[in-house]
C-alpha cells in the first residue's frame, strides 16, 4: 500500500473515530460498544506507530474526550484530565509492568505496589478547592478544558462544599466520577437509556433544580493540580479523601504482581452483577507518588496507570422468532426475539442479527439456544448458537426476497469499490411507496438535526400515519387540527404547541432541508458540503 492510500485509510478511520467519540462523550449515546470503541482507538495508535507520517489532532494519541459543549462556559484545567491506556489480557498487564521496570531501570525481581480500583462507568468531574472551599466544578471536556458545571455539581450530596481539616491542601483539584446507582436508575429509567446517559444528561441540565431531582452520586479517586499536599502514595490519598468527607470506592485494594492483579480482576468480574453501580474494568495505578512522578506521561496518558477492561456482559437464551425491521433507506435488519434474560442488570428481549450474511455465517435459526452479548449501551447482539442443543427439525432461516411491508423485490447493491455485493439487503421500492420506509423517512424528516419539529415524536408519526393524517412530509404543513383535537391525549394547549412548532419550521437552513430528505449517504456533514457548494434550492433541484 502506497503512502497516499495509507493516508486516505487513516483519514477514514479518524473520521469514524470522531463520530463515535461525539456519540459517546457529547451525546452520551454510544453507537458501538465500549470494546469496539477501544479497538478502534488501539488500531489508530498502532497505525501511527507503524507509519510515523500519520498524525491528526483528533487522534486518540493527541485528544482526550471531546470538545466541550457550547451550552456552558469553557474553562482550562489547571492540570490536564488525561485518558488511560487499556489492557485486555494478562499478557497486556505483563507488558505494562515490564515497560515500567525498563523505564525505571529496575531488575525483574523489583516489586511494584499497585492501587487497584474498579472503574466506574460514569462522568468524570474535577472539583476545584481553595482554602477548603469548593469554588468551581468542571467536566472532562477535551482534557485540556472542560465545561463549567459548578452549580449542577453543588446539588450532589456526596460533594462537600467546605472542608475544615487542618491537613487539607491550600489548593487542590479533586477528581472523581459522577454516577447513578443501579437501584436508583430503575426508578427513572423511563427518562434515560442507561445510568451513564442519565448522569451525563443530568449534569448538562441548564437548570440546577432539574439536576437536583436526579439521585447523582460522586466517588473521588485522584487529584489534578495541588498546592500544599503532603501525601506519599495513592492508598494514603484515598484514606485522606475519606477523612475530608469524600466517598471512595469500597473495592480499592493494594496488590503486588500481575498474577494477583488477574486474580482480583476475576473476583471483581464475578461480583459485577452484585455491585450497585456500573463498572467496566479495574484501574491499576503505581501506588508510590514519587515513582509516578519519575514515570511521567506518554502522549495523553500516564505511564504509571492502566485500565483493565472487563469482557462484555453476556448470557444465553432461546431465539423465539426472527423478525425483519425496515429502515428509511429500505435496509432490512433482522432482529432476534429472544426469551427475556437479565444481562448486566438489564432485561433483554431483542438482539440484533445485523444482516443476512451474519445469519448465514453464524447459521442462526429460530428455536436455537444463543449466546447474547450486551456490551456497553448498544443494542444486544447474537454472538453464536449452541449447535449441540439444536433440534432435529431445525430449518435454516430464509431471508425474504420480497419486502415484508410492500412486497417489492429485495436487492443487494453491487459495490464498485470492493467488487462485491453489499451485506445489507434492501427494499427496491422508491420514494414513499413502501409503508415502513415512508414512516421511517417521515420520522427522520421531523428529527432534531432535520426539521426539528417538537411534538411530532416517533409514536405520534406512526399514529398520524395510521389515521391517514400524514402520508408524505408535506402533509405535516397542512394537518387537519380539528381531527387531531378529537384524538385521545390531545387538548387545546398541545394543539397550539404543535401548530407553533410546525410554523416555526416553515423556514429552515438549506443544509437542514437537504439532510431532512433522508437521501442515502447524505448525512449532516455531506448536507452541509452540498448546501455550501450549490448555494440555492434552485441549483439543488
Amino acid at each position: 500500500m502506497n503512502k497516499k492510500n495509507i493516508l486516505n485509510e487513516y483519514k477514514k478511520k479518524i473520521k469514524e473515530y470522531k463520530r463515535f467519540s461525539e456519540a459517546y462523550y457529547v451525546e452520551s449515546n454510544p453507537i458501538i460498544n465500549d470494546s469496539e470503541f477501544d479497538k478502534i482507538k488501539q488500531n489508530l495508535i498502532e497505525l501511527e506507530k507503524k507509519y510515523h507520517f500519520l498524525n491528526d489532532k483528533a487522534s486518540p494519541s493527541n485528544a482526550v474526550g471531546y470538545k466541550p459543549s457550547k451550552n456552558f462556559n469553557k474553562i482550562p484545567h489547571r492540570a490536564p484530565m488525561l485518558s488511560l491506556a487499556n489492557a485486555f489480557s494478562e499478557e497486556d498487564l505483563e507488558n505494562f509492568e515490564k515497560k515500567i521496570k525498563n523505564y525505571l531501570n529496575k531488575k525483574d525481581d523489583f516489586k511494584i505496589e499497585y492501587s487497584a480500583e474498579p472503574k466506574i462507568d460514569g462522568i468524570s468531574a474535577s472539583l476545584i478547592f481553595k482554602n477548603g472551599k469548593f469554588i468551581k466544578g468542571l467536566s472532562r471536556g477535551d482534557g485540556k478544558e472542560g465545561e463549567d458545571i459548578t452549580e449542577n455539581l453543588r446539588t450532589i450530596k456526596d460533594i462537600p462544599h467546605s472542608i475544615t481539616n487542618d491537613n487539607f491542601p491550600r489548593e487542590i483539584d479533586i477528581r472523581g466520577e459522577v454516577f447513578i446507582q443501579n437501584n436508583d436508575f430503575k426508578k427513572i429509567n423511563n427518562k434515560f437509556a442507561n445510568p451513564r446517559n442519565a448522569a451525563s444528561g443530568s449534569l448538562r441540565q441548564k437548570d440546577p433544580k432539574e439536576t437536583k431531582k436526579i439521585p447523582l452520586k460522586f466517588i473521588a479517586y485522584t487529584y489534578g493540580y495541588e498546592s500544599g499536599m503532603n501525601i506519599d502514595n495513592q492508598n494514603d490519598f484515598l484514606k485522606y479523601l475519606h477523612i475530608w468527607g469524600f466517598k471512595t470506592n469500597p473495592y480499592n485494594k493494594i496488590i503486588h504482581g500481575t498474577k494477583n492483579l488477574m486474580r482480583n480482576y476475576k473476583e471483581i468480574e464475578k461480583k459485577r452483577d452484585e455491585i450497585n453501580l456500573d463498572i467496566d474494568g479495574i484501574v491499576y495505578k503505581v501506588n508510590d507518588f514519587k515513582l509516578q512522578k519519575r514515570l511521567g506521561y506518554v502522549a495523553n496518558a500516564p505511564r504509571w496507570a492502566v485500565a483493565h477492561k472487563f469482557s462484555a456482559n453476556s448470557g444465553t437464551s432461546k431465539i423465539i422468532n426472527i423478525e425483519i425491521q425496515i429502515g428509511r433507506t429500505g435496509a432490512l435488519t433482522p432482529v432476534a426475539k429472544i426469551k427475556p434474560i437479565n444481562i448486566g442488570g438489564v432485561v433483554v428481549s431483542n438482539a440484533t442479527l445485523h444482516n443476512e450474511e451474519e445469519i448465514l455465517r453464524k447459521d442462526i435459526r429460530i428455536d436455537d439456544i444463543a449466546l447474547i452479548e450486551r456490551a456497553g449501551d448498544v443494542i444486544p447482539h447474537v454472538i453464536s448458537v449452541d449447535l449441540k442443543q439444536r433440534g432435529k427439525d431445525s430449518k435454516k432461516f430464509e431471508f425474504p426476497k420480497k419486502c415484508p411491508s410492500c412486497g417489492a423485490k429485495t436487492i443487494k447493491d453491487f459495490n464498485t469499490i470492493t467488487k462485491k455485493e453489499d451485506a445489507v439487503r434492501r427494499c427496491s421500492s422508491e420514494g414513499y411507496e413502501c409503508e415502513k420506509v415512508a414512516i421511517e423517512k417521515i420520522k427522520h424528516f421531523v428529527s432534531k438535526e432535520a426539521f426539528n419539529i417538537e411534538g411530532l415524536g416517533k409514536k405520534i408519526v406512526e399514529n398520524f400515519w395510521n389515521l391517514n393524517l400524514i402520508k408524505l412530509p408535506q402533509d405535516i404543513f397542512k394537518l387537519d387540527f380539528n381531527k387531531i383535537e378529537n384524538l385521545e391525549g390531545w387538548g387545546k394547549q398541545s394543539i397550539i404547541n404543535l401548530k407553533y412548532s410546525i410554523n416555526l419550521r416553515k423556514n429552515i437552513s438549506f443544509e437542514r432541508f437537504i439532510y431532512a430528505l433522508g437521501i442515502r449517504h447524505i448525512g449532516l456533514e455531506n448536507a452541509k458540503l452540498i448546501a455550501k457548494n450549490l448555494k440555492s434550492i434552485k441549483n439543488f433541484l
